[in-house]
């Protein structure tokens, strides 16, 4: 199994970067499945339906969401109550009436007799939501969910610092195929798989300007890094070149072990 992973599209400029490369990665790497997050994707915010729609047309199987992603809540709710819904959320949030069935923290994917278990889970420290344990979740899913209903599962571990994901990819080590750090926004150069076969990224990295601040430009943030106060609106850098950052790995079905992994990353 192929796996294709793009980590935070983010913006009206990211979005474009994706749609000009993202049929040339498949023609090279032939995945069998594509994972996106949009948590930034509308401006830098979450996403609106019309977004999600579009990044889904890009025949992206599934997509990821993380702390922004109730950003503009009521603009994407109808995507997230479809039953076609192909965006999940962290599976370590609790549980509340604002969480639709069909939106949930876990998906299982299938395309051409192929079939991907993705889970998403947040950290609890330097985040804005509160969560439950990740490490607690993650095991009470895959104690729930039979293994003969998916021939692989992959990670994706929003977090702040690298203690976390490699403590968390340690712990996983052999329960999962693959887990990628997500957040800060920098692509490691750490692939590489554990002792019990699952690959490990450190961080994705993500896809928008080449030069930038987390996407914005630095004439909007200058001020805060000078007075700690944010003054004016934060804008989105959007001219100049463009980076790709991604993830490319391939697992055995019948082990469910991650046999190769490759960090993509190129400016356009």
């Amino acid at each position: 199994m192929k796996v294709l992973i793009f980590w935070d599209i983010y913006g009206r400029l990211w979005r474009k970067a994706i749609s000009e490369n993202i049929w040339a990665l498949r023609e090279k790497y032939e995945p069998d499945f594509v994972i996106a997050n949009i948590e930034n994707a509308t401006s830098g915010r979450g996403p609106i339906s019309e977004h999600a729609e579009y990044i889904e047309w890009l025949w992206v199987d599934l997509m990821t969401g993380w702390d922004h992603i109730f950003d503009n809540g009521p603009s994407i709710s109808n995507y997230f109550t479809s039953e076609k819904c192909k965006l999940i959320r962290p599976a370590n949030f609790y549980e509340s009436d604002e969480f639709s069935l069909v939106w949930k923290g876990y998906k299982i994917i299938e395309k051409k007799w192929k079939r991907l278990l993705v889970l998403q889970l947040l950290w609890e420290v330097f985040m804005s939501h509160k969560v439950s344990n990740p490490f607690h979740a993650a095991k009470k899913i895959l104690s729930e969910v039979d293994p003969s209903s998916y021939d692989a599962v992959v990670v994706d571990f929003h977090r702040e610092t690298t203690a976390e994901i490699y403590g968390l990819a340690h712990f996983l080590d052999g329960d999962i195929s693959l887990i990628y750090g997500t957040h800060t926004h920098i692509q490691t150069n750490d692939c590489h798989i554990l002792k019990a076969w699952t690959g490990i990224i450190g961080d994705v990295g993500m896809n928008g300007p080449f030069e930038w601040v987390i996407g914005a430009s630095f004439a909007s943030v200058k001020k805060r890094f000078l007075s700690w106060v944010q003054r004016g609106k934060i804008e989105q850098q959007l001219s100049g070149k463009y980076k790709i950052n991604a993830v490319f790995a391939e697992i055995d079905e019948v082990t469910k072990k991650c046999t190769s992994i490759e960090a993509i990353s190129f400016t356009s």
